[in-house]
């Protein structure tokens, strides 16, 4: 399935932010130099290209596609564990963005917060990530009807349309080559 394919490679670019979640947290813990500037750029990274597009897609079309369909998997919680975790995700970005704020208010205690949910938030991911690309994306390619793929795959090639046309991936990817190059 191409959308599963698509998705896949953006994993790839999400676990290379995570490098850099994970270098920005070093320096912070070591007093190197970071801008903190740099990690709300992290935040609008994870929360439109890694929250709103990628999983966008996988539960407003995939997830939901498969709890329907696949009874077995869906009463099993496998599913219901994959939003769980998109959840707790969002509640490391939000804590970030408060210690964030924080810092930039005068708390040098705030470091410890932002390397608290910075690091907790690479590690969920990373390990959500490996779970997705080798059981849910396999389980959907092997277990779903026909039809349903091609469901998928057009309402995913909407997305897809409608994010190259506003720049969305364009501006992402380079915003994270341009880390990478800072912190890596």
């Amino acid at each position: 399935m191409e959308s599963i394919k698509i998705m896949v490679d953006e994993h790839t670019n999400i676990r290379r932010m995570l490098k850099v979640i994970r270098e920005v947290s070093y320096r912070i813990m070591t007093l190197g130099e970071f801008d903190v500037e740099d990690i709300t750029r992290i935040i609008d990274f994870v929360r439109t290209y890694a929250d709103k597009h990628h999983h966008g897609k996988e539960e407003d079309i995939l997830f939901a596609t498969m709890n329907q369909e696949l009874e077995k998997l869906s009463k099993s919680g496998a599913i219901t564990g994959m939003y769980i975790e998109h959840d707790n995700g969002r509640l490391y970005m939000m804590n970030l963005e408060k210690a964030v704020q924080a810092y930039n208010e005068g708390s040098d205690e705030a470091r410890m917060d932002i390397i608290a949910n910075a690091i907790c938030y690479a590690d969920l991911l990373d390990r959500h990530i490996e779970k997705e690309n080798t059981a849910m994306y396999k389980f959907a390619e092997n277990m779903l009807k026909d039809s349903s793929k091609s469901y998928i795959e057009v309402e995913c090639k909407k997305i897809e349309d409608e994010a190259s046309e506003s720049g969305l991936q364009d501006k992402y990817l380079a915003l994270l080559e341009e880390l990478e190059r800072k912190y890596l």
